[in-house]
């Protein structure tokens, strides 16, 4: 991922690319809930977590994931976390997991980024905590 051609955040090897989005009422212990999830989740090759074979999360916040498109022909983000409520819950999760043993990598909150993914399977899953 990089920021302004610059690469802030990259993982080389299997892992789990994570994008973070933020609603107005999450809380520090849904925070905690995704970060025990997502290091437990048996989606990697041959059923393993990235607990089981220490792999790398690359964790994005991602405010776009609550785009409303039910009405016009615009998102609204209305139901995304302003700043100030987001970017602690994100650090959150990202303290979490670094606290299970994690190696993570991330992005650079609410900057413009750009991301590859060489999606490996592909699977991909939303998890509500």
């Amino acid at each position: 991922m990089t920021v302004d051609g610059q690469v802030i955040g990259a993982i080389d090897e299997p892992g789990l690319l994570v994008l973070v989005g933020v609603t107005h009422d999450d809380t520090r212990a849904q925070a905690a809930r995704l970060a025990a999830k997502l290091w437990g989740l048996r989606i990697l090759h041959g059923e393993k977590s990235c607990s089981d074979v220490s792999a790398p999360l690359l964790v994005i916040s991602q405010f776009t994931l609550y785009g409303d498109t039910r009405k016009g022909r615009r998102p609204t983000w209305q139901a995304a976390a302003p700043g100030p409520v987001a970017e602690p819950l994100v650090d959150a999760v990202i303290e979490e997991l670094r606290g299970l043993g994690a190696h993570v990598e991330t992005g650079s909150f609410g900057a413009d980024m750009r991301v590859s993914l060489v999606n490996d399977g592909p699977i991909t899953l939303v998890l509500d905590i």
